[in-house]
């Protein structure tokens, strides 16, 4: 890869941006070409998802979707973004083991304790291995910097958290990867706009995109032999991954003496990175605070999350998926417009609306129960 490096230097080409051809180009032809033959072998070994009381599908769907993105992430992050695995020696690490278990839960379902040990692993590899952790709360509740063990703690937790909300919101089709394709682009765009140092995370984020697009072609299909989940190992990989883009942009603006590395300064990282990831974070809270008032586990199954909320309503998986990115796209334009304010202000401004988000579709449901009453 080098000596091609070398060869496109010398011949003028820019290298970065034959890598993000390339690399969305390979993610995308890779995990397309790879998800007939995975849905084939899934058919034949009876691997589906069988329809239960939070399913919103009425038939058998084979789930190992996640298979084709890390297979396709795993080739070309490896190719065209190698600085990632230079950087974060324990990246790849974590990526095989969220495989596994994803896997394993998929065919078998796993215990929740052992998949919650797998992600303590995991989060505690990358965090302490890799030293990707939230150092600063950059005011948030007049909290600054954090001290090492705080920040280890705190970081594993919030990489435990994303991993399984982002599972939590995988129920309709489309929403979990078309939410995926956005906060990767967002992350992407802002690392390309933070200078040269950023550029292999821009080319993860692409890379990223590509596999999720090209899953997304069969996990929207209206084609019933061509449908396919993306999974727990789908899910978790995603939101692995995401968690792993947001505190590496966090961790942009920290003001540390690093040799050659550029710093720069926006009070309100941490809010931004929230309200990119708003959805999952909302939406993980919203059901845990409605279970714990209805006297429930936190752990439970019910149908309170926001994409059953709009199920409700008669609307298609398409029309809800696109009516709540949408929404979450607007708090994220919130966040960016307002983010020269206070920092805590502007945190409470981006989750007022990502919980009011949530209840939007309650409301709805409310008025039109009540012009049924009355007429």
């Amino acid at each position: 890869m080098k000596n091609f490096e070398l060869f496109l230097t010398q011949s003028g080409i820019p290298i970065f941006y034959v890598k993000i051809g390339l690399g969305f180009i390979f993610s995308f032809l890779i995990t397309f070409f790879s998800v007939p033959t995975i849905i084939k072998i899934s058919r034949r070994k009876n691997l589906m998802d069988e329809p239960g009381m939070r399913s919103s599908h009425i038939r058998k769907i084979p789930n190992l979707g996640g298979i084709a993105i890390f297979y396709s992430i795993g080739i070309c992050a490896s190719i065209f973004a190698y600085e990632l695995f230079d950087l974060y020696k324990f990246l790849f690490a974590s990526l095989v083991i969220l495989l596994y278990i994803g896997v394993m839960d998929d065919i078998v379902v796993m215990r929740a304790y052992k998949k919650l040990v797998a992600q303590i692993i995991v989060s505690s590899l990358i965090v302490i291995g890799s030293d990707i952790r939230i150092r600063s709360l950059f005011g948030i509740f007049g909290i600054y910097e954090l001290t090492y063990i705080v920040s280890v703690i705190f970081s594993i937790v919030t990489f435990i958290i994303l991993i399984n909300a982002f599972n939590l919101i995988d129920g309709i089709d489309g929403l979990a990867g078309g939410y995926s394709v956005i906060c990767s682009a967002l992350f992407g765009i802002s690392y390309y706009r933070l200078g040269e140092y950023n550029y292999p995370l821009v080319v993860l984020s692409v890379i990223i995109i590509g596999a999720v697009m090209a899953f997304l072609y069969y996990n929207l299909s209206n084609y019933r032999t061509n449908k396919i989940f993306m999974g727990d190992t789908g899910s978790m990989l995603l939101g692995f991954l995401l968690a792993f883009t947001s505190i590496c942009f966090i961790d942009i603006f920290i003001d540390r003496a690093l040799p050659n590395v550029p710093r720069y300064h926006l009070q309100s990282a941490p809010v931004i990175a929230v309200a990119i990831l708003i959805l999952p974070i909302v939406d993980t809270l919203n059901v845990i605070i409605v279970r714990l008032i209805n006297k429930k586990s936190p752990f439970d199954a019910d149908k309170n999350h926001i994409h059953h909320k709009l199920l409700k309503l008669n609307l298609t998986h398409r029309r809800s998926s696109f009516y709540i990115i949408i929404y979450y796209l607007f708090i994220v334009s919130i966040a960016y417009y307002f983010r020269h304010i206070n920092i805590n202000l502007l945190l409470g401004v981006i989750l007022l609306l990502g919980f009011l988000g949530a209840y939007i579709p309650d409301f709805i449901y409310l008025m039109k129960n009540n012009k049924k009453t009355n007429n």
